[in-house]
């Protein structure tokens, strides 16, 4: 059996979670966490990676999400 983060719809529902969240916040603090999972869930969907790698992977697409979206909504 898969483990719990190596299913791409665990990644996928925790984006939305993440999302909504964002909705009851002030802010673009949850956003970038919500589009690194869901990116995470893309990945996870077309290959096979541990824990380790997912959890790196999470972390990096979400500090370029949080990065790119200071940029675009022009945050200071």
């Amino acid at each position: 059996m898969a483990g719990v983060l190596e299913i791409w719809w665990v990644w996928l529902a925790f984006a939305l979670v993440v999302a909504v969240a964002e909705i009851f916040a002030p802010g673009f603090i949850f956003l970038g966490f919500a589009v690194g999972a869901a990116l995470t869930a893309l990945v996870v969907a077309v290959s096979a990676f541990g824990y380790p790698v997912l959890c790196a992977l999470f972390a990096i697409l979400s500090l370029a999400a949080w990065l790119v979206m200071r940029r675009l909504f022009k945050l200071p």
